[in-house]
């Protein structure tokens, strides 16, 4: 059991057929969340499902739920999947792959008339990303009770659409609770997304945790001004201002190694050739694996903002509006993965992500670990994220063993229900 494969022709083809929906020019994805797109995506997806014998549920928030049932249906149901939204240019595998895998886990052990003990759930969490509606992570967020539901159905995007109203109108406003979702174990099963293993020339990554994040919107306020007629000393540019902000969110990941800092989003106001910026909205992402060194990448931008202010005259104001710890996963998931990798021959690495993850908040509530996979270059988040057939395959065969690993233990709290079921 030890040694069971997928069929990587199949899950290969199911990659590519999925990534036609919101394909780009450039090879890639765009497929936002709770688009037309991402509806199609989710249907086609639990047509396949059904025809793979799933019973499927849609919760509150949009989450889709695929069970194949096990012999003991009392029994908490090993959980696996991901997301199927992607960035505005994204890749063809960021997230899809960790749902497809999963299917693919269920079509096996379909074709080899496995039946588990526990049953099998795939899960796609809604809006990962965050690149529509910020924060990432709301599906998995909201079952973890990171966010409360309400307030994340009146999320709204850059054109005031709400989450919520998105949601109905998609068809997949479900009516199954968020709340008292289980899990015996949980595994996701994902690109890398950076250079490490590629680096290492290992072909599965064990995930032991995840990197801390902190996430920021920032409001710089200055005064719009004639760009001929103002001298320089008498500006308050505010895009001048963010150009020092960006820069310390720079300096402050380099002193901070191994953090991450990065500004990806910003909005110039009044946004014309011949007045000086007198508004900017911007974001700031700060990452880094140990909680107390992200506290002081916190401490260094609170700082670095006073500085500015006193320097430039401009008004910032930040909104500290995400923040999750530093995630341990369980032991003996991190353990079933490593098993599973080296029992199949694969070499492997231990890893922390670097990327946010379903999995980190459904480790608030579930035994949880990851599965990484090599891409090109470390790139994703781009049109040109890619991998190889033989990847996909060796991270979907060690999820199967992973899975089929869990799915026959019981643990001494599922044991003493039982018995009091009995």
């Amino acid at each position: 059991m030890s040694t069971l494969k997928i069929n990587s022709d199949r899950l290969w083809d199911s990659l590519m057929e999925m990534a036609k929906i919101g394909g780009t020019e450039k090879g890639g994805c765009k497929r936002l969340a709770l688009t037309d797109l991402d509806k199609q995506g989710r249907e086609l997806y639990i047509k396949w499902a059904e025809e793979a014998g799933c019973s499927v549920k849609v919760d509150a928030i949009g989450n889709i739920m695929c069970t194949r049932p096990g012999e003991d249906m009392s029994l908490a149901p090993v959980g696996t999947g991901s997301h199927l939204d992607t960035q505005p240019t994204g890749g063809k595998f960021d997230g899809v792959f960790g749902v497809l895998a999963g299917l693919e886990v269920v079509r096996s052990l379909n074709d080899q008339n496995i039946k588990t003990k526990h049953p099998v759930e795939i899960s796609v969490w809604t809006n990962e990303e965050g690149s529509r509606f910020a924060p990432a992570m709301m599906g998995s967020g909201v079952v973890s009770g990171r966010f409360g539901l309400q307030e994340i159905l009146d999320t709204t995007d850059v054109d005031g659409l709400r989450l919520g109203d998105e949601l109905e109108r998609i068809g997949f406003a479900g009516e199954t609770p968020v709340t008292g979702r289980k899990f015996h174990a949980f595994f996701e099963t994902h690109i890398e997304q950076g250079p490490y293993l590629e680096a290492e020339n290992k072909q599965i990554g064990v995930v032991t945790g995840g990197q801390g994040q902190r996430w920021y919107n920032a409001t710089l306020l200055g005064r719009e001004s004639h760009a001929g007629t103002t001298p320089m000393h008498l500006r308050c540019d505010a895009l001048l201002a963010s150009t020092q902000l960006i820069q310390k969110v720079e300096d402050i990941a380099k002193a901070h190694a191994p953090g991450c800092g990065t500004v990806g989003f910003m909005q110039v106001v009044p946004n014309s050739r011949n007045t000086i910026p007198g508004k900017i909205e911007m974001s700031i992402d700060l990452r880094h694996p140990l909680d107390e060194e992200l506290s002081a990448m916190d401490k260094a931008l609170s700082e670095a903002i006073a500085e500015i202010e006193s320097a430039t005259g401009v008004a910032i104001q930040l909104d500290p509006f995400w923040y999750y710890e530093p995630i341990h996963f369980d032991e003996n998931c991190v353990n079933a993965v490593r098993k599973a990798a080296n029992d199949l021959g694969y070499s492997n690495m231990d890893i922390i992500a670097g990327a946010g993850h379903d999995a980190c908040y459904v480790s608030d509530f579930a035994p949880t670990s990851m599965i990484f996979t090599p891409c090109l270059n470390g790139i994703s988040h781009n049109e040109i994220e890619s991998t190889t057939q033989e990847e996909c395959e060796a991270g979907c065969s060690v999820l199967l063993n992973a899975i089929v690993t869990m799915a026959e233990q019981v643990n001494e709290a599922e044991a003493a229900d039982l018995a009091a079921a009995k």
